[in-house]
């Protein structure tokens, strides 16, 4: 079983940046060929998309992040990257990856605050 474990949260000021991590442990043999997404839940709200990335790189971004986040994913050291710029206010969540779609494996999550 693969277990995954998001870092690199904390609070930024609107504008700012910040790089999340998701690594992968246990059993990892099947993560570089498999889609990693990332998803957001802010308090009170559903679970959002915010990117994913598959084996071959293609990638795809949430509308409410175009522009502003950008994936990418290092295999042979079983790590995914969320490069977030511009962030917002309404960015604030906990981030989660996933390895394997709804039914797959989720991470801990991370929490992104954005306040001034």
């Amino acid at each position: 079983q693969v277990q995954l474990v998001e870092s690199g949260g904390g609070l930024v000021q609107p504008g700012g940046s910040l790089r999340l991590s998701c690594t992968a442990s246990g059993s990892t043999s099947r993560f570089a060929f498999s889609t990693i997404g990332w998803y957001r839940q802010a308090p009170g709200k559903q679970r959002e998309f915010v990117a994913s990335i598959t084996d071959s790189g293609r990638i795809t971004y949430g509308d409410s992040v175009k522009g502003r986040f950008t994936v990418s994913r290092d295999n042979p050291i079983n790590l995914v990257y969320l490069q977030m710029n511009n962030l917002k206010s309404e960015d604030t969540a906990v981030y989660y990856c996933n390895q394997g779609g709804p039914n797959g494996v989720w991470g801990q999550g991370t929490q992104v605050t954005v306040s001034s």
